[in-house]
């Protein structure tokens, strides 16, 4: 037989057996399909971080503290003990390495972001509350350059001052979606008004000087499109550490903005040797760590990926259970068939021939079963993502992956039926009953 008679003829089983040939394919469709829609999902997100990291800018640097040596640390690349001692005001950056950094760096470094949440992160608890309206809002200090990289866009009333920052005023700027939550939108209404904010129990007052246009956090997946989103109650980064009882002590962690033209990776390491030679080289327990925007990438691509992987091996177990209702149905089919295959090989049909029909048929079964598994993981796929405000990216590799694959499980679990049918005896099979 032609091999494209073959395919007729398994087309032609298939159709005779319509719910059988479908359970048998059942196996490689849930495999194809799971493994389809977790590449797509970790597609989309690994895209998603990354345009997301980009956005955030490419020269921005993230400087902190950690502890030294010790264990493999999974995000810093790096070692560090699970304990070796509280950390201590002595051990943060004081505003004096801070100020002698910035002269050393004058030319390297644009600004230098400082920011302090007042808030526990329990936003749930945070909010400002005006008769029966209220808004979710967190608590966060920023400094002169915080709102200068930000770009921040004033809708009314005006930015802070020097003398806010300075003097440390309980002053304050709302989100527009918080003043469309408490005062209808009406801008003038809020502005110069006192507004109280509680905070996990404690209440905090502020006199709101300005407006600003509420922009989606960086990292959400799920966009702006909640009536009461939790947005900032943006006040002076003094004012915050004020109310941290943080006043004159040093800083944790802060974000440096190169200039144009700087290589971030080679300044990353220059400025972490700065403070590591100079202020940290007798610390006993904590030193400075640098993190660029491209290599916050390759570790959360990496963690992604590790992850895409592990899940991929579990669905593709489906697979494999797949592969052996495959096996088992062509036996079935074999000893069903077996006068047919005894007719063939008195004849004059070749064992190569028999082996090829029924290796032929098996791969039939099983192209389709992962064609059906590859529109039902794009769908699924897609559906996922759709429900986060994703656009799902479909990988053409992994599509061309399931077909091969699914042609490999049909001519690996297909040849010992098939080669059983071709070491058929003829006059054995012909007297079979």
């Amino acid at each position: 037989m032609l091999f494209s008679e073959n395919i007729l003829v398994a087309l032609a089983g298939l159709k005779a057996n319509k719910m059988r040939s479908l359970l048998t394919m059942l196996g490689i469709i849930i495999g194809i399909a799971s493994v389809i829609t977790i590449k797509t999902i970790g597609n989309t997100m690994t895209q998603f971080i990354n345009e997301k990291m980009q956005s955030m800018g490419a020269n921005n640097i993230q400087v902190g503290i950690m502890q030294k040596e010790g264990k493999k640390d999974l995000f810093y690349g790096r070692e560090s003990d699970t304990y070796v001692r509280p950390m201590t005001d002595d051990d943060l950056i004081s505003p004096d390495m801070l100020k002698s950094f910035r002269e050393k760096f004058k030319d390297e470094v644009t600004y230098v972001v400082l920011s302090e949440y007042v808030t526990d992160g329990n936003y749930q608890k945070s909010e400002i509350v005006q008769g029966d309206r209220t808004a979710k809002v967190s608590v966060v200090g920023y400094n002169e350059d915080s709102f200068k990289f930000n770009k921040t866009k004033i809708l009314g009333g005006r930015a802070f001052l020097k003398r806010d920052y300075d003097e440390a005023k309980r002053v304050c700027l709302l989100s527009d979606r918080a003043v469309e939550r408490l005062y209808d939108g009406n801008m003038d209404e809020a502005i110069g008004k006192p507004i109280e904010v509680t905070v996990d129990g404690t209440y905090y007052t502020y006199y709101v000087v300005g407006v600003y246009e509420y922009v989606e956090q960086s990292l959400s997946l799920t966009g702006s499109n909640s009536p009461n989103p939790v947005t900032d109650l943006q006040i002076p980064y003094s004012t915050a550490r004020n109310e941290n009882h943080n006043q004159n002590k040093g800083y944790s962690y802060f974000n440096v903005v190169t200039a144009v033209g700087v290589d971030n990776n080679s300044f990353s390491k220059e400025m972490r040797d700065y403070f590591n030679v100079n202020f940290y080289s007798r610390n006993d327990a904590y030193d400075v760590i640098v993190l660029t925007a491209s290599s916050m990438m390759e570790e959360f691509n990496s963690i992604i990926g590790m992850v895409e992987t592990g899940l991929t091996v579990i669905a593709a177990i489906s697979l494999l259970v797949g592969g052996i209702g495959v096996m088992n149905i062509m036996l079935v089919s074999i000893t069903e068939r077996t006068k047919e295959i005894g007719t063939r090989k008195a004849l004059g049909a070749t064992n190569f021939s028999i082996r090829l029909q029924f290796i032929t048929e098996a791969v039939v079964i099983c192209i389709i079963g992962g064609i059906i598994g590859i529109f039902l993981g794009v769908g699924l796929g897609t559906v996922i993502m759709k429900f986060v405000n994703q656009t799902a990216v479909i990988s053409p590799d992994s599509i061309l992956l399931a077909v091969g694959f699914s042609m490999v499980i049909g001519t690996f679990f297909g040849y010992y039926p098939a080669n059983k049918a071709a070491k058929l005896n003829p006059i054995d099979a012909l007297r079979y009953e």
